[in-house]
């Protein structure tokens, strides 16, 4: 099993804690890692990315020029790196700041994720990112939403850990979002929520 990711988005939308989560989730499973965190110096609205290289044996390099996944949580992702994806990959992007019409790529799976709506919904607007981590999850067979539950008294602060309750039910909402898509769209590729 070898499985690269990008995540990418501005500073805030809280891409670092996301990727971390599932990096450890990952870790705890016995699996090999690769984590590159990048962000600017601002505190808020700078960009931020992390390459991620979950595999079952050694990696070779952390560094990956056509990732198999992105996820993108604003058009300036998108435009970074809808283009490198690998032929057949995938795009998760939010659809709450990206347009439909800019997913240009015809030869890999885009699922448009209303993160910010479904964030609201949930009952605040900076759980997006965990909708997006959701749908993600949705994606993947090498953890599932029990790990990253295992992984969250590691990676959340203290101070935060009493929203854990809500960043679970916004986690299963991006996975309900997407696992439909992907039965709708393409029933080969689909996974249950855990």
């Amino acid at each position: 099993m070898y499985y690269d990711t990008i995540m990418a988005g501005f500073g805030g939308q809280g891409i670092q804690t996301i990727s971390l989560l599932v990096a450890v989730a990952a870790i705890n499973k016995g699996l090999e890692v690769t984590y590159l965190p990048s962000y600017g110096v601002e505190k808020r609205g700078g960009r931020t990315n992390v390459i991620m290289v979950i595999s079952d044996e050694e990696i070779g390099a952390p560094i990956i020029n056509h990732p198999q996944c992105v996820i993108a949580l604003d058009s300036i992702a998108l435009t970074s790196y809808q283009e490198s994806i690998i032929e057949g990959g995938t795009l998760l992007y939010n659809s709450s700041l990206i347009q439909c019409a800019q997913v240009t790529r015809k030869d890999i799976t885009a699922i448009p994720l209303a993160c910010n709506e479904e964030a609201l919904h949930v009952g605040n607007a900076k759980l997006a990112n965990m909708v997006a981590l959701g749908g993600y999850i949705a994606l993947i067979d090498f953890v599932n939403l029990n790990d990253i539950i295992s992984s969250m008294d590691e990676v959340i602060p203290n101070h935060l850990k009493k929203h854990i309750p809500s960043y679970i039910t916004s986690i299963q909402r991006g996975m309900e979002i997407t696992s439909a898509f992907l039965k709708k769209n393409n029933p080969m590729n689909t996974r249950t929520p855990d």
